[in-house]
């Protein structure tokens, strides 16, 4: 019994070693980091769950206090469980669904193109303010993919944005250029997904 708790005892001490070694390690690494500067973000791939990884930086944001903004550009005016739950937050919140649903509902080149000058007209206010911590720019990617939206000018007002605004924008296919200019790039890649054996969208869970 002695010789168990013995061994139990070694293996404990050769624990704390080796996370007293990897703390220095990571406490070294992140006093190195100097710089505080607004983020970039993006959220792409054909995976599920860009946008509803955007709604929890949105929700960080809100938590400590901060403005923000969000604009869709593709998405309807549907009810989202989302969009619900942010409401509460409707003082620190500006929240604008500017599309007219996916092109293949609208089938309509011109709407969709006049829809998405819509919705960068409120972006790019958003841009401008020094008072917006945090603009989310949801299925941006799927705008630009389909030339409703000239990536230049959105470069251009990503990088001219105040220097503490952090961005995210989400949607498949993101342009290479967007990509370059990003600090951060996620890609969702699917694995398996419960469309695929006939389970239909939930509340909740989809929207």
């Amino acid at each position: 019994m002695s010789h168990e708790s013995d061994a139990r005892d070694d293996e404990a001490a050769r624990h704390r070693t080796r996370m007293i070694k990897r703390k220095a390690v990571q406490d070294a690494e992140v006093a190195a980091k100097q710089i505080e500067k607004g983020l970039l973000i993006v959220h792409t791939g054909s995976g599920k769950g860009k946008s509803t990884a955007a709604w929890g930086l949105l929700l960080r944001m809100l938590g400590h206090g901060r403005r923000a903004g969000v604009v869709q550009f593709i998405k309807g005016a549907w009810r989202s469980g989302e969009r619900a739950a942010l409401a509460r937050f409707d003082d620190l919140l500006e929240w604008h669904t500017m599309g007219e649903g996916f092109t293949w509902e609208t089938q309509d080149r011109a709407r969709d193109i006049a829809a998405c000058a819509r919705a960068w007209e409120v972006s790019a206010a958003l841009l401008r303010r020094d008072d917006i911590a945090l603009v989310v720019l949801d299925e941006l990617n799927i705008a630009l993919r389909y030339d409703y939206l000239d990536l230049t000018t959105v470069l251009a007002a990503l990088r001219a944005r105040p220097a503490l605004q952090h961005v995210v924008v989400t949607g498949r296919n993101a342009a290479a250029e967007l990509l370059d200019a990003a600090d951060l790039v996620t890609e969702m890649a699917p694995k398996k997904h419960h469309f695929a054996a006939g389970v239909r969208a939930q509340e909740g869970i989809e929207f």
